[in-house]
């Protein structure tokens, strides 16, 4: 499998994650993208024994985009903390059923993992194991039946965007887990991470990346994305 590579040096792998691949492995024994991606690079760079890839963050196995590996240690350690700060900046474009009542906003609630079903239900602010979790977002045009919007994360939470939208009254659409009164089986879910920004582990400098989702419904239909 081909995974474009957005950006690359010898301390960051920027990525575009392609749809229903896990990032890492899962129960599935599905092939992950990080085996995928330490493959490559042992191919391309012809190296000898194991090779070094850190994951810092993760994306939905359903979900596309932007992703960043770190290369060396050094890298996933300076990188982990940029995440734990909230100093690495990602933005997701979301098509949502229906429109929100503001046309931006921040939603702060707290979430619950299920683990046993992989599932995340928003809990009352005093739940002992709920995490608080932060996004902010920004319509950007609508239509009769969906809107896109602009989501940035404030946290990493499992399933984040997907809970506090479907909580707000618009699930995403194609959302299999948190959208089922709207969705139809076999819908890819439309939310794709689309720009990434972080400071380079040791130069210091900004890095940027951008990715696109295929023009494809429900990405053909706004003028924002073409």
């Amino acid at each position: 499998m081909q995974v474009p590579i957005l950006y690359e040096d010898n301390h960051l792998l920027m990525v575009e994650k392609p749809v229903n691949i896990p990032v890492q492995s899962d129960q599935s024994r599905d092939k992950d993208l990080l085996t995928i991606l330490k493959e490559d690079i042992k191919v391309r760079y012809n190296k000898p024994g194991n090779v070094y890839l850190g994951l810092v963050h993760r994306l939905d196995r359903p979900v596309g985009g932007a992703m960043v590996f770190a290369k060396t240690s050094k890298a996933a350690s300076r990188l982990s903390d940029q995440v734990r700060r909230n100093s690495m900046t990602r933005k997701y474009y979301a098509v949502v059923h229906g429109k929100p009542s503001k046309e931006q906003g921040q939603l702060t609630d707290y979430l619950l993992k299920d683990t046993r079903k992989n599932i995340v239900s928003i809990v009352p602010s005093d739940y002992k194991e709920g995490k608080k979790a932060v996004l902010t977002y920004k319509v950007l045009e609508s239509n009769d039946q969906l809107s896109l919007l602009e989501v940035q994360l404030q946290t990493g939470r499992p399933h984040q965007i997907r809970v506090q939208l479907a909580g707000m009254g618009t699930p995403i659409w194609g959302d299999q887990k948190y959208g089922q009164k709207f969705s139809k089986v076999g819908q890819q879910i439309a939310l794709w991470a689309q720009d990434l920004s972080l400071e380079h582990p040791t130069k210091k400098t900004e890095v940027r990346v951008q990715s696109l989702p295929k023009q494809e419904f429900p990405w053909n239909c706004w003028e924002s994305i073409h």
